[in-house]
């Protein structure tokens, strides 16, 4: 949702990342509540949201009954307008209480001296001594203070206090410092810590200030990337596009205002600075001399750096004149000293300033930038050379060397591994190539040759849209039969952009580029050999097909000795020998190939192919159900080698080989911080990838209870794989989630009646056991929660439904192989889940059940894939398999048995946070009248869970304790230091998860159910 203010600019609904500040000043709050006294320094450069934290703040505070007292200093200069502040707080006491009340607070019952600020308060004293009436003002100020203090406390804020007039910095410094007599008083002050150059008026007194011991300085510094997205979500109502957020992050510099103000009502990055900003970014511009206003002006179309010498070549001023005309600026904080020359404070300064010159001067300073650094490329720094003059001349409208500068700046960008940049200058050549009649003559290099170093560029960058409009460009320009070799490495090239984006057709692209690619050409053939041995079994192709790729391959490096291709092709044959199952036991032939081929990786200094020995590794290890040391690989195969190198499309696969194995082991904090840490390897282009960590995502939020979130994982899955190449782990897990969401939120009816069409859709009868495994002991779950409604029911066509869906799940098992410990405990929790469902469609109806000998062979079976679960160290379904055990048990008359599988699961559940397993085992527990605690009088493993706990979290019981105790929301808000709204907020989720009507029955049920005992 866009919200306006008067100035039409978008803004935030909500406070984003001050977390930390907004703690601080909730707890100086909180020791004023106790009788200490408290004052709060807040510092920040211009639009960092000093305002917006202080009014957030100031809500928060007269919501808990504080008096918020607010005042501002005005733009006068330091000699303005004398006690600015304090008279718009003393005109708002006025205008609140009348001038009466306010004298009835005073000694003397007169405001003779406060009446010098206010007109409204009465004559002023007059006469006497200056000085005498100076301090009775101050007192009276403070006597004020204390009088509204002793009722509620206030908190009186002074903003902008850099503009502070001297007698309102010695009145705020008497106030500080005599805070001890006030109880009650919290003082907050706002300044721009960027306006205080060395000799401005407020240093002196914020150091001062500074050595008073309750008095604490904070400084709000820009926000991060990631609170930059948020805010720019938030204001957009749905999550910025990763191009934007960066190019927003990138021009904003995480300052909250130039991020809403750059920001249009269309969702669009602003491209030119709105006035009112621009009149902001100028406000300390135009206070300099002029000589420094116009060194100012070329620095601006020096780039984000600008040397000393430069400047001064491009100037013409000597060192002297230079150095002269630079203090004001460096003294006032426009711009900053840096170890290689001279920084606006912030880019948009410099942007605004360089939006001031005239249409003239634009291409006039960046011909005389130009011209400067080709005379003397020492005037930059190493390798920077070819890169400035390619940005002057282009600026500068020199058609001809912006093309030839931008082809060798490209150049230089590859050498300095920068593939965007190199993208975005390659992309310039072909931009003005048309403009240049001899452009081929210039570079050395036809039309095709640049498209081909740009779809290199695109792939290296991660943009990989743009390297197949840029791939097929190139191939229209090519003939097969003249240059093959080109030809079939741009094919090699668009397979693999459309692979990493799960486009279907991807296979076709390396089949044509092996039957293009010359037998002669042995070196560029093995690339597109190894291609094809890694992807064509994904695309229906033939096993032999993909091994003899494989082969070829191998035996081509080898006659190079080429150890980083042997090492390649060692890992196709190995991932070939691991076969559908995808697993493979520790020491197996597989993982011996992957070893081998990373240590010729390593000792060729080869390290993608070293990362991608890790991913197959951990890949293998994961099938085989060995997850911690799936996850210990991955992680090597970030740690032996400098990650931020990698591809994208490995370091997301890493990612994702961690998530999953953690996923297994019940570390889901861990699964999901990479899940959601993985935006920082711009997976925007890799869809399959984050479809694969929304899916751990998924499962965790799921098991936590959260079915929004999990509807939206599946939401955004289902977008990421539409329209790609089928893959059974990609659509096999997405599978499973779908049916466990619908028998989430809909019921056992709509999971039962879905997971038919998932079966289909993902052919789970034919998809690898390491992926079919878990849609087929979904499906079983669904039948089994179905199944055990029958009994309350006595619905027919339900009984139907399941019965047809078992014995397809039946019929489908029994094809599947099985390969290692974990999908043997998948194989066994079927076999349990499916003897479970007949044994309840047995009972259907029967007058006496299926047998308490029946019920024995259950809860055997239940426990033997409890086993499983425990041998491969997965604690979900371990959990999930206990609590079927205590049920069969309880059916076989095993109290004793049953309470100690309940125990053990609801330790398990607790410990993973995942709540609906907790409320069906506290469920079945409180029905068998089991407690959960342990007999020897240990903690219980969940809260009260005997009692039913309803999932409240630690903040809904400090809140549920104050609804107990009669508060109201206000009441409420003001001891735990939150918002009216939030307080409500989780009355209601309270009132919700107790399914309590009134505050009085939720307080009767949280005693009932022992929620508010301690520990």
């Amino acid at each position: 949702m866009l919200t306006a203010e008067m100035s039409g600019r978008a803004s935030s609904p909500v406070l984003v990342g001050r977390d930390e500040q907004m703690a601080v000043l909730g707890a100086a709050l909180a020791s004023v509540h106790q009788g200490g006294p408290s004052a709060v320094l807040l510092g920040g450069e211009a639009g960092v949201g000093k305002s917006r934290l202080v009014g957030e703040f100031g809500q928060v505070a007269a919501a808990a009954g504080a008096r918020v007292l607010t005042g501002g200093c005005l733009e006068l200069g330091t000699d303005g307008l004398p006690f600015a502040p304090f008279t718009a707080v003393l005109r708002e006491l006025v205008h609140e209480m009348g001038a009466d009340t306010m004298a009835a607070m005073l000694p003397s019952r007169t405001t003779r001296g406060l009446a010098r600020l206010l007109p409204e308060l009465g004559e002023p004293d007059s006469g006497g001594d200056p000085g005498e009436a100076r301090a009775r003002l101050f007192e009276e100020m403070l006597t004020a203070l204390d009088h509204l203090s002793a009722h509620s406390p206030v908190v009186l804020v002074i903003e902008d206090a850099h503009w502070a007039d001297r007698s309102s910095r010695d009145l705020l410094m008497f106030l500080i410092g005599n805070q001890r007599a006030v109880s009650g008083l919290l003082i907050v002050v706002t300044f721009r810590s960027d306006e205080l150059h060395r000799n401005h008026p407020l240093r002196p007194m914020l150091a001062a200030l500074d050595r008073i011991a309750w008095v604490e300085r904070v400084e709000l510094p820009r926000l991060t990337r990631t609170d930059t997205s948020e805010l720019a979500a938030s204001i957009l109502g749905k999550p910025p596009t990763p191009s934007l957020a960066d190019a927003l992050y990138h021009r904003s510099e995480g300052n909250p205002l130039f991020v809403e103000t750059l920001l249009c009502c269309d969702g669009e990055l602003s491209a030119e600075l709105p006035e009112s900003l621009r009149d902001l970014l100028l406000e300390s511009v135009r206070r300099l001399p002029e000589a420094t206003q116009e060194v100012l002006r070329v620095a601006s179309a020096g780039g984000e750096t600008t040397g000393h010498a430069l400047l001064a070549a491009v100037t013409g001023l000597d060192d002297d004149a230079l150095t002269a005309a630079l203090r004001p600026a460096v003294t006032a904080n426009v711009l900053r000293v840096r170890a290689d020359g001279y920084a606006f404070r912030h880019q948009l300064i410099g942007e605004a300033v360089h939006s001031d010159l005239l249409p003239g001067e634009h291409g006039r300073l960046h011909s005389r930038f130009a011209d400067a650094i080709d005379a003397d490329r020492a005037l930059v720094p190493p390798g920077r050379a070819a890169i400035e003059l390619a940005h002057h001349w282009y600026l500068a409208h020199d058609i001809a060397w912006a093309l030839i500068g931008a082809w060798q700046a490209a150049a230089q960008a590859e050498r300095a591994v920068a593939p965007a940049e190199r993208l975005s200058l390659l992309a310039r050549v072909l931009d003005l190539w048309d403009q240049v009649p001899d452009a081929a003559e210039r570079i050395g290099a036809d039309h095709a040759r640049v498209l081909e170093e740009a779809t290199n560029a695109a792939y290296d960058a991660g943009e990989y849209e743009r390297g197949i409009a840029l791939a097929t460009s190139a191939l229209r320009e090519l003939d097969p039969a003249a240059e093959p070799v080109r030809v079939a490495q741009l094919l090699e090239a668009r397979g693999h952009f459309k692979m990493n984006l799960g486009r279907k057709e991807f296979p076709d692209d390396f089949a044509a580029a092996l039957r293009i690619m010359p037998a002669d050409a042995p070196a560029a053939r093995v690339p597109i050999l190894l291609a094809a041995a890694r992807c064509l079994p994904h695309s229906g192709h033939s096993g032999n097909d993909y091994r003899s790729h494989a082969e070829e391959a191998l035996a081509l490096a080898r006659e190079a000795g080429d150890e980083a291709n042997q090492a390649s092709a060692l890992m196709s044959l190995a991932m070939s020998d691991a076969g559908d199952g995808q697993q493979s036991g520790v020491g197996s032939d597989p993982l011996e190939l992957i070893t081998r081929a990373s240590v010729m990786a390593e000792r060729a200094g080869a390290w993608g192919l070293v990362a991608r020995a890790a991913v197959n590794e951990s890949h293998l290890l994961e099938g085989a159900g060995e997850h911690e040391s799936a996850v210990e690989a991955a992680r090597r195969g970030l740690a032996n080698t400098d990650s931020q190198y990698l591809a994208r499309e490995l370091r997301s696969l890493l990612a994702v080989n961690q998530a999953e194995p953690l996923l297994a082991l019940g570390r889901w904090d861990e699964a999901l911080q990479i899940a959601d840490g993985a935006r920082d390897i711009q997976l925007a282009a890799l869809p399959l990838h984050r479809a694969m960590l929304r899916v751990v995502k998924g499962r965790i939020v799921l098991a936590r209870g959260d079915n929004d979130a999990a509807a939206e994982a599946v939401s955004a899955v289902g977008q990421l794989l539409r329209g790609s190449q089928y893959d059974d782990q990609h659509q096999l897990p997405f599978g499973a989630l779908e049916i466990l969401l619908r028998l989430a939120t809909a019921g056992s009816a709509a999971a039962i009646a879905a997971a038919p069409q998932v079966i289909d859709d993902y052919e789970v009868s034919s998809g690898s056991p390491r992926y079919a495994w878990p849609v087929v002991v979904a499906g079983a779950t669904a039948c089994l929660g179905g199944a055990a409604q029958l009994h309350v029911t006595r619905d027919d066509r339900l009984r139907d439904e399941v019965a047809a869906l078992a014995g397809r799940l039946r019929t489908i098992a029994e094809k599947l192989e099985t390969f290692g410990r974990a999908q043997e405990a998948n194989r066994l929790t079927f076999a349990a889940a499916d003897a479970q469902v007949a044994y309840l469609l047995a009972a259907y109806g029967a007058e006496d059940g299926a047998g308490a000998g029946a019920a024995a062979e259950l809860r055997l079976a239940w426990d033997q894939a409890g086993a499983a679960w425990a041998e491969v160290s997965e604690p979900y379904p371990l959990a999930q398999a206990l609590l079927h055990a205590a049920e069969t048990a309880l059916a076989c008359g095993d109290r004793d048995g049953a309470a100690e599988r309940l125990r053990r699961a609801a330790d398990l559940a607790a410990s993973l946070g995942a709540r609906p397993l907790s409320e069906q085992i506290a469920i079945l527990a409180r029905r068998a009248r089991i407690s959960l605690r342990a007999s020897d009088g240990a903690t219980p493993s969940i809260r009260n869970a005997d009692a039913g706990d309803p999932g409240l979290t630690g903040r809904e019981l400090d809140v549920l304790r104050l609804i107990a105790a009669g508060r109201s929301n206000k009441e409420i808000a003001a001891e735990l230091f939150i918002s009216p709204k939030t307080a409500s907020v989780h009355v209601s989720n309270i009132l919700g998860k107790l399914g309590a009507a009134s505050r009085g029955e939720a307080a009767a049920k949280a005693h009932a159910l022992r929620l508010l005992e301690p520990g």
